[in-house]
C-alpha cells in the first residue's frame, strides 16, 4: 500500500504536472494531441500560478494532480503505474472537503474516468456533440453535491 499527500504545487513543479499530462495522454490514442510538451508545462506554470493544483505524491514521487478552480475541476490526471492506487481519490476526496458542489467535464470516450466519477457520487448533467470543446469530441459534465449526497446516504427505503 502506497502512501499518499497531497500539497499544492508550487512553480517548480511545472515540468512533473507537464510530464504527468503527457503520460496519461499517451494512454487514451483517441484523444488528438494538441499541445506540444513545451505548451504543457506552460499550461501547468500558468495554473500553478494561479493557485488552481494540488499535487498527488505518493511516496515522495509527484504522480498526479488535480486542477480546480473554485466548484469547477479542469483536470484530474495520474501517472499510469500509479492508477488504482487511490491517488485521484485522494485529490477528489480533498477538493470534496473545500466545496460544497463540484463540477467536471469528461469525453464520452474516456470510459475509465466516467467509471470513476460515478463510483464518487458524480451524477451526469448533460452530454454535448463536443462541437464547443477544443478537441471536437463529444463530452459529459458531471457533478457532486454534497447535500444530495448526504440525502441519498440516509434515505429510508420505501420496502422492507
Amino acid at each position: 500500500m502506497i502512501t499518499i499527500t497531497i500539497k499544492p504545487a508550487r512553480l517548480l513543479d511545472a515540468g512533473k504536472v507537464g510530464d504527468i499530462l503527457s503520460a496519461s495522454n499517451d494512454m487514451m490514442p483517441w484523444l488528438p494531441r494538441m499541445h506540444s510538451a513545451a505548451e504543457e508545462i506552460m499550461y501547468a506554470e500558468e495554473m500553478i500560478k494561479a493557485g488552481w493544483i494540488k499535487l498527488g505524491v505518493a511516496d515522495g514521487k509527484v504522480v498526479a494532480f488535480i486542477a480546480r478552480y473554485e466548484k469547477d475541476i479542469h483536470a484530474l490526471y495520474v501517472l499510469p503505474d500509479f492508477q488504482d492506487q487511490g491517488v485521484g481519490t485522494a485529490l477528489i476526496e480533498d477538493a470534496k472537503q473545500e466545496c460544497e458542489t463540484l463540477t467536471l467535464w469528461s469525453y464520452v470516450a474516456n470510459f475509465g474516468a466516467t467509471r470513476f466519477y460515478g463510483l464518487r457520487g458524480f451524477v451526469e448533467m448533460e452530454r454535448t456533440d463536443g462541437s464547443e470543446n477544443d478537441v471536437g469530441l463529444p463530452d459529459i459534465r458531471f457533478e457532486w453535491n454534497k447535500q444530495k449526497q448526504l440525502q441519498k446516504k440516509w434515505q429510508i427505503p420505501t420496502r422492507y
